[in-house]
């Protein structure tokens, strides 16, 4: 019994920390570089709303409620990652604390869904035809809810690290990390199954 949940615990961390699926690592840099180690309260709402939509859309998809084309999704998703770096390039001259949060939190709970819907497909394998699915989902939303603490973490120490030592105001650190996100999901939206 023990061995099942770390090995769904597990399943979650890899699944976040795979260096091949980096664009959830990407969403999470984005998401988490507004904000300092003093606003780790928000982040980690942020990064719960964001497995909850995740897990949301795995259990509808485990059900066989959903079922969305897998091109698109893996379109959507980096989709997801330029639409917070860009809004965060315009709005790196304000104060995070100034934004309204139930837009802020509705939008990363969709960006969760969607961010699921892509792994629905590997979810189902994984749970086969089982009557059981919630217990592994939620060992397995365990998992990934540990990978994402995980990255918020080291993005914010990367932040921290940014900001004294090499005195970039955060405003210049949200503007680089963004920049470069850009940069690295644009070429992935081009070469997206979707558009070819």
């Amino acid at each position: 019994m023990l061995d099942e949940f770390w090995f769904n615990v597990q399943y979650g961390l890899n699944h976040v920390l795979d260096v091949n699926g980096y664009d959830h690592v990407l969403f999470l840099m984005v998401l988490s570089v507004p904000y300092l180690f003093k606003d780790w309260k928000r982040v980690f709402i942020l990064v719960s709303v964001f497995t909850l939509g995740h897990s949301l859309s795995l259990v509808l998809a485990a059900y066989g409620i959903v079922s969305i084309n897998s091109a698109l999704v893996e379109f959507l998703i980096p989709i997801t990652i330029l639409v917070v770096a860009v809004f965060n390039v315009f709005t790196a001259s304000k104060n995070p604390k100034s934004e309204r949060l139930g837009i802020l939190f509705l939008s990363t709970l969709f960006f969760g869904l969607i961010h699921g819907l892509g792994f629905a497909r590997e979810f189902k394998l994984f749970v086969g035809k089982s009557d059981d699915k919630l217990i592994p989902l939620l060992e397995f939303a365990l998992g990934i809810e540990i990978a994402q603490v995980i990255i918020v973490f080291v993005a914010l120490f990367f932040g921290f690290i940014g900001q004294t030592v090499f005195r970039l105001s955060r405003r210049d650190w949200m503007l680089v990390v963004s920049s470069l996100v850009i940069g690295m999901v644009i070429p992935m939206i081009i070469n997206s199954d979707f558009l070819s």
